[in-house]
């Protein structure tokens, strides 16, 4: 039997959550209080192979998405790896396309979240059965194997294949030099949201912009909307630390707290520190809204970035083909998994927009750096920078690593989100008696937020 003709006869989900929110580690002005989650799903074969994806929520409805995973993987069991990666987009097509599902979340919400759980841990069993990182994997596909990756309904008023395929050939006449980028740990400069947070004290905040300055960061986000004095008091240290040398960048981030006028007055009111792009200024769905916001914040140098709440490709092509924001962030999981994020890459590359992911959250980051890997050599050409959020790491088998200001790139077989055996079984909901969640310090998260 060959490596890929593997077959798929099962899969486990693992409710995995780390209580951040004891610490206010991910506060914004929208999420007081997060305790960064995973729901985990591990594909079963009969090899020595399994392939490990997640999808990253923030707590309370963890287990729904775990619930949801248990239908997706249902429709791959029993299929050979051969047969699912041999024609990818109709793989991905036909995770999709369960009539009763969709009825409950039309390429959207907890089943979509479920959905890039399971195309990811195909990935990532494909990646280890090549012996190969998941990045390496796209960058050594043709134009047409690439775009064979892809399910183009709903998106060919924005691209066409042929499209597709032809931007494709163009950058791939250099692409063997940012191989050698990406071989050199040189192909993804990180920004780091970790000074950042709105539940940080402007002590801590200080100390944490200066150490990561020292690690040869450039670019810093922080959160903003809680009050517009807190926050010019914050982004005021914020420049008192990192300057306004064109070298050093600042970013800030409402989490959709705003409705459009308000995210227009609020902004020119941070105008005097000049934020590279304001992210999720309003609802993520509001397409129009972030082009007010966008056209009203112009003159004043502010970009409009969203993303990590965008479900699908076709509200990416609609943020896109309306030029409604200036940086695209799109997010490892929220979508479909590796298929449907290639899609908006080509789509933001066609409309000349830069791919920033989103990175905030267990297990992101070790995501997204082949993601931005594969832009960079692949897609658009162009380096652009990568989220970094420091903590959690230490619970996967081949964390994100940073250097210099750099990702590490990745060298080992997979997606690197496979989670050490013993952080699963420590921080699974609710767990078995050795689960912290059956201690007394979790007691506080357990009984929810007072009124």
């Amino acid at each position: 039997m060959s490596d890929q003709e593997i077959t798929i006869t099962g899969w486990t989900t693992r409710d995995v959550r780390f209580p951040t929110s004891l610490d206010k580690t991910g506060s914004d002005a929208m999420n007081a209080a997060g305790d960064y989650s995973a729901a985990y799903c591990i594909l079963q074969t009969d090899s020595k192979y399994t392939g490990h994806g997640m999808t990253f929520t923030i707590g309370r409805g963890n287990d729904i998405v775990c619930s949801a995973i248990n239908h997706v993987a249902d429709r791959i069991r029993g299929r050979t790896l051969s047969s699912l990666v041999s024609n990818w987009g109709q793989t991905w097509r036909h995770l999709v396309n369960d009539s009763q599902l969709r009825w409950i979340g039309p390429e959207k919400g907890v089943i979509h979240l479920a959905l890039g759980a399971v195309v990811n841990a195909l990935w990532d069993l494909w990646a280890k059965v090549l012996g190969k990182p998941v990045w390496r994997i796209v960058s050594e596909m043709s134009p047409d194997e690439f775009v064979r990756c892809i399910d183009f309904r709903y998106i060919t008023d924005a691209i066409t294949p042929e499209e597709a395929v032809e931007m494709l050939k163009e950058t791939e006449k250099t692409k063997t030099e940012r191989i050698k980028d990406a071989e050199a740990n040189r192909a993804v400069p990180a920004y780091t949201t970790s000074a950042g947070w709105l539940g940080y004290g402007e002590d801590k905040m200080r100390a944490l912009l200066r150490e990561t300055m020292e690690k040869g960061y450039k670019h810093f986000k922080l959160k903003v909307g809680g009050s517009v004095e807190q926050d010019k008091r914050r982004l005021g240290i914020a420049r008192e630390v990192i300057g306004y040398d064109k070298g050093n960048v600042l970013m800030v981030d409402a989490n959709q707290v705003w409705s459009v006028p308000e995210a227009i007055e609020y902004m020119k009111e941070l105008k005097e520190f000049k934020p590279w792009f304001i992210e999720e200024p309003t609802s993520p769905d509001d397409i129009l809204g972030h082009k007010a916001i966008r056209e009203a914040l112009k003159e004043y140098g502010i970009g409009v970035a969203t993303g990590e709440m965008c479900q699908n490709r076709v509200v990416f092509k609609q943020l896109l083909m309306s030029g409604a924001i200036d940086v695209c962030q799109i997010d490892a999981c929220r979508m479909g998994g590796v298929n449907e994020v290639l899609a908006v890459l080509l789509i933001a590359k066609k409309y000349g927009v830069p791919i920033v992911p989103h990175s905030g959250g267990v297990g992101l980051p070790e995501y997204t750096q082949h993601l931005s890997t594969i832009d960079y050599v692949v897609v658009s050409g162009k380096k652009s920078v990568l989220e970094y959020v420091d903590h959690l790491h230490e619970h996967f088998l081949y964390p994100s690593v940073i250097k210099d200001g750099y990702y590490q790139t990745p060298t080992e077989p997979g997606y690197s989100v496979e989670m050490k055996a013993d952080s699963m079984d420590r921080f699974e909901y609710p767990g078995g008696e050795k689960s912290w969640w059956r201690t007394e310090e979790a007691k506080p998260i357990l009984e929810g937020p007072k009124f």
